[in-house]
């Protein structure tokens, strides 16, 4: 009855399970996986409701690529990190996802293959089946500091390889694209997406990364981001594609992409007239998470003693932190183990395709007192 496109297992894990249980006892949970911004404890301005308030958005105007002025206050964004982003290689989103929807139609056929990072974010894996694609990963390799393992990246691609799916900085590692990674990846010519949520959140400057394939000029490359994270605002919807590379494929790729994007039209038409006061509004938002996730990062890092068993991966930036524990158990034991022991909520590695054991993914975003004490909670059952 159903496309086979839903081949998952759908039932809750046993992580999920456990806290269901948890929450339906009344337990106090310490959750260090909060990854909403929303319900983390934020001071957000009442202009921003007002900013929705603009009468325009009761007449419908529908642009493929997205209105004009949202466009621009894009390009504003782009223009403050010292990016110069034309009006019109900017194509609005409802969100990230549905970039990736578009950009995945736009780039591949049913059987196709993209390649993506491991460890990451578990999403690449359902909106590829989605499309009907092959999720192929390639490594992400810690030896220190996190960098892609450019021969097994090498290895990995196909006659049926379409696009190289770039998270820049990664989620969880928190590690961005270097520039000789890049020189790298273009000297393969294939399509390049970047998705560059996160890249308004680094934790120390460094002149060998990419803050963005924005200005990419020799290789066509898609760069995306949005509200969600730049200005803390999931609920909004709203992303953008920013397309870049030789000329004559930027033409191409936009006139294709303007026909998916209006055959959609998922973009709200409020959203679009706010984009620019909403983008100013979320500077303070923005300036709010980052102080949060460097200061619960330098806390944690300062909380492991130098006889701990356990230790922090490197990290460059985004909003997550990653413990490495001993390998006595599975990291999914710990995770339960921590749950049920301790009410402390944190995510195994393997959510995120880490390749081996064992490792905790905690959320820097957590407000710091529940961050504090779940990490306490943590070290001391690790430590123990």
């Amino acid at each position: 009855m159903f496309s086979s496109r839903f081949h998952w297992d759908l039932a809750p894990n046993r992580l999920s399970r456990l806290l269901a249980e948890k929450r339906q006892a009344g337990a106090a949970v310490l959750d260090l996986t909060e990854s909403n911004p929303t319900h983390a404890g934020f001071s957000y301005p009442a202009e921003i409701l007002q900013a929705l308030a603009d009468p325009r958005a009761l007449l419908y105007d529908p642009q493929p690529c997205g209105l004009a002025a949202a466009r621009e206050a894009v390009c504003r964004y782009y223009a403050q990190a010292g990016f110069t982003v034309a009006p019109d290689r900017i194509l609005l989103t409802a969100s990230t996802s549905e970039a990736y929807a578009y950009l995945f139609k736009l780039l591949t056929d049913p059987g196709d293959e993209v390649l993506a990072p491991r460890p990451s974010y578990p999403l690449f894996e359902f909106l590829a089946s989605m499309e009907s694609l092959r999720m192929v990963s390639y490594p992400l390799v810690c030896h220190g500091d996190w960098s892609i393992d450019c021969d097994a990246l090498a290895a990995a691609v196909t006659p049926r390889t379409r696009a190289i799916v770039l998270v820049n900085p990664n989620n969880p590692t928190g590690s961005f694209v270097k520039r000789d990674e890049l020189r790298f990846l273009q000297s393969l010519g294939i399509v390049l997406i970047s998705d560059e949520v996160f890249a308004d959140y680094s934790f120390h400057p460094d002149a060998e990364r990419v803050p963005t394939l924005a200005c990419v000029t020799e290789t066509l490359s898609f760069s995306m981001s949005g509200l969600s994270k730049i200005a803390g605002l999931p609920q909004l919807k709203l992303g953008w594609i920013v397309i870049s590379g030789p000329l004559a494929a930027r033409a191409e790729a936009k006139e294709k992409l303007e026909l998916i994007a209006d055959t959609y039209l998922s973009v709200s038409t409020p959203v679009q007239h706010a984009a620019g006061r909403l983008l100013e509004l979320g500077s303070g938002v923005q300036a709010q998470i980052a102080a949060r996730v460097r200061a619960n990062l330098a806390w944690f890092t300062a909380a492991i003693g130098a006889a701990s068993p356990a230790r922090t991966l490197a990290v460059e930036g985004g909003w997550y932190a990653t413990l490495q524990v001993p390998r006595t158990r599975r990291e999914e034991e710990w995770a339960l183990e921590l749950l049920q022991e301790d009410n402390v909520l944190v995510q195994p590695g393997f959510f995120y395709d880490f390749e081996s054991e064992a490792f905790l993914v905690l959320s820097l975003l957590t407000e710091p007192e529940t961050f504090r004490e779940g990490c306490r909670r943590v070290l001391a059952r690790v430590e123990a």
